[in-house]
């Protein structure tokens, strides 16, 4: 494999990591601008597209950010995951509850075997 087919490959992946991610949404569609960013950017580290920018065939300046990066499509709207679980105020009590007795037998148990 040649220079530019391993970087386009890598590319192509970054891509599809891209479309996935936006696809999620949550915390991880957050992640998929950044990656369609690297992609471009990937495409751009080409060798021979180096090599002709070092001969003058090739603009050089190019604007950050101006490569063709392709917007991830917009999550659906009212798609959330229901992961479930216990209430958290009732977690938060019971570890409030399960804090209480344990000092109540921690205390307990220094009585009766006293320092000193």
């Amino acid at each position: 494999m040649t220079g530019d087919a391993i970087l386009e490959k890598g590319a192509d992946r970054l891509q599809e990591l891209s479309d996935r991610a936006a696809q999620t949404g949550g915390t991880t569609a957050k992640l998929a601008q950044p990656l369609a960013e690297d992609a471009v950017l990937l495409r751009r580290m080409k060798p021979s597209l180096i090599a002709a920018r070092l001969k003058g065939e090739a603009p050089t300046d190019l604007e950050p950010g101006s490569g063709a990066v392709v917007a991830p499509p917009a999550p659906k709207a009212g798609r959330r995951s229901k992961r479930g679980g216990p209430n958290p105020i009732l977690v938060i009590g019971a570890a409030f509850a399960a804090g209480i007795a344990l000092a109540k037998v921690l205390d307990w148990r220094g009585h009766a075997h006293p320092r000193g």
